[in-house]
């Protein structure tokens, strides 16, 4: 006959609740095990099953009329739930609303525009966006495009690599060794993730987007769907030729007269590019012949009188 018993947690249940929570869309922050601990030092419970966690729960009462079940949320998309997509456990529906929302938003908006969580969402990409803008330019390493286009398929790999290894062991906990997103919880890590979060973001200083171009399994995944993109960007017929957005895009998305769809994150530096008519060469030529046709128009002057 199996055993079930019900105890209070010890630090390191507290570690594994926190590992658990995450894999179905939670997130504590920095020192939440300590602020509920102080009201309520048995607020943390967990369920043995034959010597065996099988269960655990935070429930931390206040008072006699306030209590908190659980933890804080997070609103992220994460490669966990790629996992969800073959067999792992989705986030509960009603208990999780919001991020269906921004899931559906995500899986809509990668459908028509490409991949404009990454470029317009994602909370770790817009951190690094924002070291951009801190770093000096002269820090900028330009990658060579040969380079860059062979290593724009690590991420590919690492997304494989992952799947394959959660369904082979069905274990998700993998995810903080191959996606950042869990710094923002700043709990519950080891001193080696944290290393390697230091020295991604010291590369970031000096090789733009560095991580959502190379290393993202999630960027990859919806590169993959972005391929379905309907409403893409316009090319012009100079574009085989001109390489002014080329040269200005960040992301490495544009390849001669060719957007990268699945590199692409719609961040309209070459679209505000293509409508501006003092550097686009197609508006320059339509303006230049515009002027030629013109001066043809205008009638020659009659000659002078005797």
């Amino acid at each position: 006959m199996s055993d079930y018993r019900i105890r209070a947690m010890r630090p390191e249940d507290v570690e594994l609740a926190v590992e658990w929570a995450a894999t179905e869309g939670w997130n504590p922050g920095l020192s939440d095990a300590a602020c509920f601990a102080a009201p309520d030092p048995a607020g943390f419970l967990i369920g043995e099953l034959d010597g065996s966690p099988a269960a655990t729960v935070s429930c931390v009462n206040y008072d006699d009329r306030f209590a908190f079940l659980g933890f804080y949320k997070s609103q992220l998309i994460s490669v966990v739930n790629v996992f969800g997509l073959f067999g792992g456990d989705l986030p509960i529906f009603r208990q999780n609303l919001s991020w269906y929302l921004l899931t559906i938003v995500t899986i809509v908006s990668t459908v028509l525009w490409g991949r404009v969580y990454c470029g317009r969402l994602c909370a770790f990409g817009a951190f690094t966006q924002l070291l951009d803008r801190v770093a000096p330019n002269r820090w900028q390493i330009k990658i060579p495009k040969v380079v860059e286009k062979r290593a724009s398929l690590i991420k590919y790999g690492i997304l494989a690599f992952a799947i394959s290894y959660f369904v082979i062991t069905r274990d998700p906990l993998i995810y903080p060794y191959i996606e950042p997103f869990w710094m923002f919880g700043l709990h519950g890590k080891t001193l080696p993730l944290w290393t390697a979060l230091a020295v991604l973001l010291v590369v970031s200083l000096f090789v733009r987007n560095a991580y959502c171009r190379f290393l993202c399994p999630l960027g990859a995944a919806l590169g993959l769907l972005s391929k379905l993109t309907v409403f893409r960007i316009k090319r012009w017929k100079e574009c085989t030729h001109c390489r002014i957005c080329e040269k200005a895009c960040e992301w490495g998305a544009i390849r001669g007269p060719q957007i990268v769809l699945s590199e692409c994150v719609r961040c309209d530096d070459c679209e505000r590019l293509y409508d501006d008519t003092k550097k686009c060469p197609h508006h320059l030529i339509i303006i230049r012949k515009a002027d030629i046709m013109a001066r043809r128009s205008v009638p020659a002057s009659a000659p002078a009188a005797p």
